[in-house]
């Protein structure tokens, strides 16, 4: 029998009870660099730990344990492409001290696809993970919403349908619709790939989900959005379409966990590092929406030849962040870089919302 482990739950819904820090992690892995990025995370002794995707790259071990990038590359003839399912319980262990005492909530990333037998993607992620899918209403496990005190999280699947025919998209607009700002006045949303992101790696890889997705969540008002996928650091101003807008979210990527690829590390408005638009789309999802821009500084360009207006921050460097909602209308944001000592935050800034200025343009709950 194992020790007896406890937990504690999230606070009541109610709009002055929150979780005291909720950690934000992304393309964790299981390398040296996730000791320090664990290590961190649990000196801020979050509530609650948000991973958005990339848990611990099983699909980049063959059946024997090596490392391999590509499984049906090397073994192009095989039938079956395994993946090493091990890799999953070594990091089951090594996170037992955190998720048996913190509450975890996942969202898949592209590591999590697993091509396996009879050509079945995602069962590992499926399986090993509780998601709250049918009590919000949601047919999946790719995308599921809950409550976290005062907040209402939407956790978005970047690697399955989310056109505006699609079930993702129905059932976004129905958990949207449900919410009432009055009890969770905070709506954060969650997704693997970045909508805004200057880096070079996956450069507008997910734009065709930004075209489908982003008016219906600017519309309902929707605060901040979390992703991974891009190993590095980088914070927005509020932007929507590309332009400065006072109502659209702030959109944070944090895929800087710890991975066991590279750090991103080239901008795509530095000279010579614009991508051709062609290698752009997901390799998964595939589609192209990607095209030039049509206004503003960066007019009839596919990328910027500088630092975007609507990034404020970026860093290549492994860490965490955590997310203190402190009222209905302020939470503070810190991300916190390995190298620095546990106090010393990389970038911290108070995020604001302003209710009376951005009504959501749609009606909500009441």
């Amino acid at each position: 029998m194992s020790s007896t482990y406890y937990f504690k739950t999230m606070p009541a819904s109610g709009p002055k009870s929150y979780p005291s820090r909720i950690a934000i992690v992304g393309d964790l892995g299981l390398t040296y660099n996730t000791t320090s990025t664990v290590d961190h995370m649990i000196a801020n002794s979050p509530d609650l730990v948000l991973l958005v995707g990339d848990v611990c790259y099983a699909n980049l071990y063959l059946t024997n344990g090596t490392g391999a990038d590509c499984y049906s590359c090397s073994f192009s003839q095989t039938p079956i492409h395994e993946t090493y399912q091990p890799r999953w319980d070594y990091w089951g262990r090594y996170m037992q001290p955190v998720t048996s005492k913190i509450p975890i909530m996942v969202v898949e990333g592209n590591h999590e696809i697993e091509r396996q037998v009879e050509n079945q993607t995602f069962v590992a992620y499926s399986s090993r993970f509780a998601f709250p899918s049918r009590e919000s209403g949601s047919p999946s496990t790719f995308y599921y919403s809950f409550n976290a005190g005062g907040i209402h999280f939407i956790m978005l699947g970047g690697y399955t349908a989310y056109n505006k025919s699609a079930r993702q998209y129905k059932w976004l607009e129905k958990d949207l619709a449900k919410v009432d700002r009055e009890v969770t006045p905070w709506l954060v949303a969650t997704w693997h790939p970045p909508w805004y992101s200057t880096y070079k790696a996956h450069y507008r890889e997910a734009e065709c989900m930004r075209v489908a997705m982003e008016d219906l969540l600017y519309q309902y008002g929707v605060d901040i959005i979390f992703n991974g996928h891009v190993h590095a650091y980088e914070r927005s101003n509020r932007v929507y379409n590309y332009k400065l807008d006072p109502c659209g979210p702030v959109h944070i990527t944090v895929g800087d966990g710890g991975n066991r690829e590279k750090m991103a590390i080239a901008h795509a408005d530095e000279p010579g590092n614009c991508p051709d638009p062609s290698t752009t789309p997901d390799e998964y999802m595939g589609g192209f929406c990607a095209f030039n821009f049509t206004s503003g500084p960066a007019a009839g360009k596919f990328c910027w030849d500088r630092q975007p207006d609507y990034s404020v921050y970026r860093e290549s460097s492994f860490g965490h962040g955590i997310f203190e909602v402190k009222n209905e209308t302020h939470a503070l944001w810190t991300w916190h870089r390995n190298q620095d000592m546990y106090n010393s935050p990389g970038d911290q800034i108070y995020i604001v919302r302003q209710p009376e200025m951005c009504e959501p343009k749609v009606s909500q709950k009441r």
